[in-house]
């Protein structure tokens, strides 16, 4: 896959581009640019670094993992990731935007990119698990997705959404 030029409405122009396997440095950067609330919300709770077990499973591309990796002009580091490990025709989607770039609908249009290619490989449904005090990832989720079923499981949400 070739990188591809977005133009959120609100942000910079961002160049996307998938992450190559095992590429744990660009896991681990884009990981560093994220405080401790992004981290919170990212990760369901406090996450202060990632073990190298962590590092290894974001890393991870394959048949079932799908990883897009945002970059923007004039800062030569990863910006923002977004993930997708697919299970038959569904997948479980994750991602992050570094602080710094929040805000400027970047994590919306890495999204929709990130849900284009599950709709390309017959994905229909997205799962993804959503920190209860995380309502940008849950907006993100609502414009890019027919959400079918909302569950509360203590202090996070269990999304599960149409994408067809």
């Amino acid at each position: 896959m070739h990188t591809r030029v977005l133009k959120p409405k609100h942000g910079p122009t961002v160049h996307v581009r998938p992450l190559r396997h095992g590429d744990v440095l660009t896991v681990m950067t884009v990981f560093e640019r994220l405080g401790d609330q992004s981290r919170r919300a990212r990760f369901n709770g406090p996450k202060v670094h990632l073990s190298a077990s962590d590092l290894q499973q974001l890393a991870a591309v394959d048949g079932t993992r799908h990883v897009l990796v945002a970059y923007v002009e004039d800062d030569p580091e990863p910006i923002a990731i977004a993930r997708l490990v697919r299970d038959g025709r569904s997948a479980e989607i994750a991602f992050a935007v570094a602080d710094h770039y929040q805000q400027r609908g970047i994590g919306s249009a890495l999204v929709e990119e990130l849900m284009a290619d599950a709709r390309a490989a017959g994905i229909t449904e997205i799962i993804a698990l959503v920190s209860s005090d995380n309502p940008a990832a849950l907006a993100v989720l609502r414009r890019i997705a027919d959400t079918l079923d909302i569950r509360r499981d203590g202090a996070e949400l269990s999304i599960r959404a149409a994408i067809a």
